[in-house]
């Protein structure tokens, strides 16, 4: 396999593992329309309900997303940044209704991978 053959394989490797998390984000961020609105909502809100369980179980797979962004090369600075927005969504999502509210809104997976996207994007150039 030629040097061109190894780069293409690569870029094909990475934009898969890209769908893969933005699939993943989105059923954790915006999975679901509330019914006579605008407003999506993911798992991460409808798990965030049950006390400790959810948030717990939701900031593994978000986590996970980061793991993800330093196995194709982000930047310390990124996965920091990441890790940031993480760690917001997984404290004042922690509270009740009002965290339940914030997660809703605030979205950090598809956040993260889209900041994650416009770095790959970058790379490019």
């Amino acid at each position: 396999m030629d040097h061109r053959q190894a780069l293409n394989d690569e870029a094909v490797e990475v934009q898969r593992s890209l769908a893969r998390l933005q699939r993943v984000a989105g059923l954790l961020d915006n999975a679901f329309r509330l019914p006579g609105t605008s407003w999506r909502v993911g798992w991460d809100s409808l798990l965030g309900v049950i006390p400790g369980v959810g948030d717990v179980l939701t900031a593994g797979v978000s986590l996970w997303i980061v793991g993800q962004a330093r196995r194709l090369g982000a930047p310390r600075r990124l996965q920091v940044r990441m890790l940031g927005r993480l760690a917001a969504d997984t404290l004042l999502g922690s509270v009740p209704l009002v965290g339940d509210l914030f997660d809703a809104g605030y979205k950090a997976n598809v956040r993260n991978v889209k900041q994650l996207q416009q770095w790959l994007d970058s790379r490019q150039g």
